[in-house]
């Protein structure tokens, strides 16, 4: 590494150090606590797969560069050159660790590895050797939203496609489109995932609740997010905040995925909309009566907290009312809520690939799972719903890996219809 490059990293790693990275860089006690905590840890036992082991690495270039003691003496505490292997070291943490942040629940100061890893992914971002998959997603992500108008009349047509496919879950309501777009002063405009299976059963649900809506022209997932480089993120989710900004809609709901929610409800400011998950809609029209569900689900039902919803975005209670709705048999998983296990597709792995990695490494989320007894488990994170499917494949788990959104959209009653 020459040196243009390694003082270019030195700048972005003092751009991270506020007050609370500093606190999470100069804190550790190296008590061991956080160890236990990470699933990846506990389904394969080596000293890199700790917490406080990847924050490890990062923490000794800090003291090396940005601690009195590692500039009068640095010869005298641990300390890690930035050059070439420390890069690569930043590799395998950073995308070792998933981000779920249930080591930062049992660290006693709270210490937030994830936001440690955050330099770690800004400095590979900075040294060109970030994962190019990410980094490519990321980019067409953004092309898309400079250039939206070329893409409209295509994205229409295949829009209007998906029509039949809601008829079918709930007649729309006579005088509505099926599928609106570009609607002004929505009171729902949802932003969904490429593809039938999130735009069709949330648009069922929507029609059904007589709510005045309109679908976003852009996907929610944010590929600089998994890649932690700021530039790109906000690029990204300002597509969404311009369009829902220009339509003056009142609420943005965001599709069952993690990542997105967490980015457009806590990293993007203040708007004039408000940010929601779109099962916290679910909820709050089946507890108004606007909707109606019939349980649908014969088999015992357990469901995963996805990390960026529920243990890093705080929404818990909801999914388990939609659920209490549509099971004959639930059953929680141990633990759950913001103890719960991660399934181990997040921090971009899934859309990465990385299956042989996410199968060692999820295996005590399949033990938590084979412990419940249940046929069924249900998410509402694409990334978790996927990661569930490949362990229930990989491991011959014998499930029905249910999206919960899916699950509400056929279960919603028709008119005229009994519950």
């Amino acid at each position: 590494m020459d040196a243009v490059m390694q003082a270019e990293l030195k700048r972005l790693f003092e751009t991270k150090l506020n007050r609370a990275m500093r606190l999470y860089l100069e804190t550790c006690t190296h008590c061991g606590v956080c160890v236990e905590a990470c699933h990846v840890w506990q389904s394969m036992p080596e000293s890199k797969y700790t917490a406080v082991g990847r924050a490890e690495i990062v923490r000794k270039v800090f003291l090396k560069y940005f601690s009195l003691e590692g500039r009068i003496a640095p010869w005298a505490g641990e300390t890690i050159e930035l050059d070439d292997v420390a890069v690569e070291r930043f590799y395998d943490a950073a995308y070792s660790c998933t981000g779920c942040r249930r080591c930062m629940v049992y660290c006693p100061f709270g210490i937030d590895t994830q936001q440690i890893m955050s330099i770690a992914k800004l400095l590979l971002v900075g040294a060109d050797k970030e994962p190019k998959l990410l980094s490519m997603l990321a980019d067409m992500s953004i092309a898309k939203g400079e250039d939206v108008e070329s893409s409209s009349a295509g994205f229409a047509e295949a829009i209007a496609n998906l029509e039949p496919q809601v008829e079918a879950l709930y007649p729309t309501p006579a005088g509505r489109k099926t599928i609106p777009l570009g609607v002004q002063k929505a009171d729902v405009m949802f932003v969904g995932l490429s593809g039938a299976h999130s735009i069709v059963p949330a648009a069922a649900i929507l029609n059904a609740a007589g709510i005045n809506w309109t679908l976003s022209s852009f996907e929610a997932v944010n590929f600089g997010a998994f890649m932690g480089d700021p530039k790109r993120t906000k690029a990204i989710a300002q597509r969404i905040v311009a369009e829902a900004e220009r339509l003056q809609a009142k609420r943005v709901a965001i599709v069952e995925c993690g990542t997105a929610y967490r980015v457009m409800k806590y990293q993007t400011g203040e708007h004039s909309f408000e940010t929601v998950a779109f099962v916290e809609l679910i909820a709050k029209y089946l507890k108004g009566g606007m909707i109606r569900l019939r349980r649908n689900v014969d088999k015992r039902l357990t469901y995963h907290d996805p990390c960026q919803v529920a243990r890093n975005g705080g929404i818990y209670e909801a999914p388990r009312f939609v659920i209490s709705k549509l099971a004959q048999d639930f059953v929680e998983l141990t633990p759950n809520r913001e103890y719960n296990w991660c399934c181990g597709g997040g921090g971009g792995l899934i859309a990465m690939g990385e299956l042989e990695f996410r199968m060692k490494s999820s295996r005590v989320k399949m033990e938590q799972v084979k412990a419940t007894g249940a046929g069924a488990i249900c998410t509402i994170c694409e990334n978790c719903h996927t990661q569930l499917t490949d362990l229930n494949a990989h491991y011959d788990m014998g499930l029905d890996v249910h999206s919960l959104t899916m699950l509400a959209a056929h279960a919603l009653v028709k008119p005229g219809e009994k519950a």
